[in-house]
């Protein structure tokens, strides 16, 4: 199958590969994926539940490009971000 530019889909990579999960930096926008069952590495941490971005572009990807945790654990905007 074929498909061109005019077919009206839209395609959206996964945020990780298959077997791992997303982290956010504390305190940035940053991100990484880590092995499942692998602990969450110094510095980051895991997206709030009900808030993980999946897909690239997705609501909580882009969401998470403004925002971050702090070291308290509380939802915060970044400065100057986006």
């Amino acid at each position: 199958m074929v498909l061109t530019g005019c077919s009206g889909l839209s395609f959206q990579d996964d945020i990780c590969a298959g077997g791992e999960y997303p982290v956010l930096a504390v305190g940035s926008t940053g991100s990484a994926c880590v092995e499942e069952g692998e602990k969450v590495p110094d510095g980051y941490t895991r997206y709030p539940e009900g808030k993980v971005p999946l897909k690239t572009d997705d609501t909580w990807d882009v969401y998470w490009r403004t925002h971050t945790v702090d070291e308290e654990g509380n939802v915060v905007e970044v400065p100057d971000a986006g």
